[in-house]
């Protein structure tokens, strides 16, 4: 039996929010023979969310980059969702589903609650991409971040965030559940405990965790989404995963989907 393959990650923030673009995503999968897309955009494209955003600007260089009004709250979750459902309706040669991103924190929960409640989306993925106001993920967070803190404590930290994410119910996909380790900064502990508590919280609330390979094409770290740790304890708890190449202009989309799915199933339990 073919496989049916699936991109359950992919951003349109560096093109115009029109009809006409998602069709190039769209298109670009059908080539690679990806059945099945899930399109998304982070939460800083839109004004609903900008106000979760200001604890990270009382960082310069992060003040800088939120406030690049071109690709920063730039457009509404109306206009985004008019687009969407206006793609969904036409006979396109894979199947199309659509949500958002959205940048968690604590803080910030309310907020992301008062406005998913407006809107259905097929999917809302939550991720985590700051540690106490300081991005981890950006080409700027080695000297504000990596390079000046501890590695455990940043773990740790992530971690935690990770788990109050997964408890509070907003989400249906956990983003990129290990990126955290990007440019290759470990901790000196085990994370083995880490991971199964992880797992058993994803069973609990039903949630998808992803297996994202940016991070391999991207940056060029070795693992092709998740750890081999980390997704031999969600094949063992049951964790249903999800492949996703988080591609951010469709020749991106479905790069290393089908490698990232065999890889998967091969992994005894």
């Amino acid at each position: 039996m073919e496989t049916k393959l699936i991109d359950g990650h992919m951003h349109l923030e560096y093109g115009p929010l029109s009809k006409e673009y998602v069709l190039e995503f769209v298109d670009a999968a059908h080539k690679k023979g990806i059945s099945e897309i899930q399109i998304l955009d982070h939460t800083h494209r839109f004004k609903e969310f900008e106000k979760m955003y200001e604890p990270l600007k009382k960082i310069e260089v992060q003040k800088n980059w939120l406030e690049n009004k071109e690709m920063k709250f730039h457009n509404t979750l109306d206009e985004y969702t008019e687009v969407m459902e206006e793609v969904k309706k036409m006979d396109l040669p894979v199947k199309v589903k659509y949500g958002l991103e959205v940048c968690y924190t604590e803080d910030s929960e309310e907020l992301i609650r008062n406005v998913l409640k407006k809107y259905n989306f097929d999917f809302v993925v939550g991720s985590v991409h700051s540690i106490d106001g300081i991005l981890y993920d950006m080409p700027f967070s080695k000297e504000l971040l990596w390079e000046r803190y501890d590695t455990d404590e940043i773990y740790r930290h992530y971690y935690i965030r990770i788990m109050h994410l997964v408890d509070s119910g907003l989400f249906t996909q956990l983003g990129h559940p290990d990126t955290v380790k990007m440019f290759d900064y470990y901790p000196t502990y085990e994370l083995i405990e880490t991971y199964n508590a992880l797992a058993d919280k994803l069973i609990e609330k039903k949630m998808k965790a992803e297996n994202n390979v940016r991070c391999h094409y991207k940056y060029h770290h070795n693992d092709l989404g998740l750890s081999d740790e980390l997704l031999k304890v969600f094949k063992e708890k049951g964790v249903e995963i999800i492949t996703c190449s988080d591609g951010h202009h469709p020749e991106e989309v479905g790069l290393f989907i089908k490698e990232a799915d065999e890889r998967i199933r091969k992994v005894k339990i």
